[in-house]
């Protein structure tokens, strides 16, 4: 288990600078395109939809980095406010419908991954094959479930309890 919880550690690291490769990536892109637009006249048409194709992995991805964290404002002010045993009952309720949400993340974004054919139109000579968006459904479903495999001491960090 102690294995598990440092590679899930690690590959939360991992995550982490993947999610902000992609912030950079798509900021890059948008300077690059005012860069054209306001300084050179010359707009590039397809700064925008390639800056959008990121999108989808930064949120998927920082989905994953939330749940190890146990960060949901509206949640933890909510569960602040309940009794203990309710807190650990509704923890452990939690925990069960976030590990069937990333079952189902992996399970039918694998299915969407492989039935995916299309290609996105950047531009005339850029074109993305959808399975690339489309594969951040699936990862993000394989590492929230590897997150909360090596989290048995979530409810109990989240009570206040074990180390982190």
């Amino acid at each position: 288990m102690t294995r598990l919880r440092a590679f899930s550690d690690r590959l939360d690291r991992a995550v982490v600078v993947v999610c902000a490769g992609v912030v950079l990536a798509m900021l890059g892109i948008s300077l690059l395109g005012i860069f054209y637009q306001f300084v050179l006249g010359d707009p590039l048409s397809w700064t925008y939809s390639l800056a959008r194709l990121l999108l989808p992995w930064l949120a998927m991805l920082s989905l994953t980095v939330a749940f190890k964290r146990g960060e949901h404002v509206a949640m933890a002010m909510l569960a602040r406010r309940m009794p203990a045993p309710l807190r650990g009952m509704v923890g452990i309720v939690n925990l069960c419908v976030i590990g069937l949400f990333g079952l189902a993340l992996l399970w039918y974004g694998a299915g969407f991954f492989v039935n995916s054919t299309q290609l996105f139109m950047v531009s005339d000579f850029l074109q993305v094959s959808h399975r690339w968006v489309v594969a951040a459904v699936p990862v993000a479903g394989l590492v929230l479930c590897i997150h909360l495999l090596s989290g048995t001491a979530l409810l109990a960090e989240r009570d206040g309890g074990a180390d982190s």
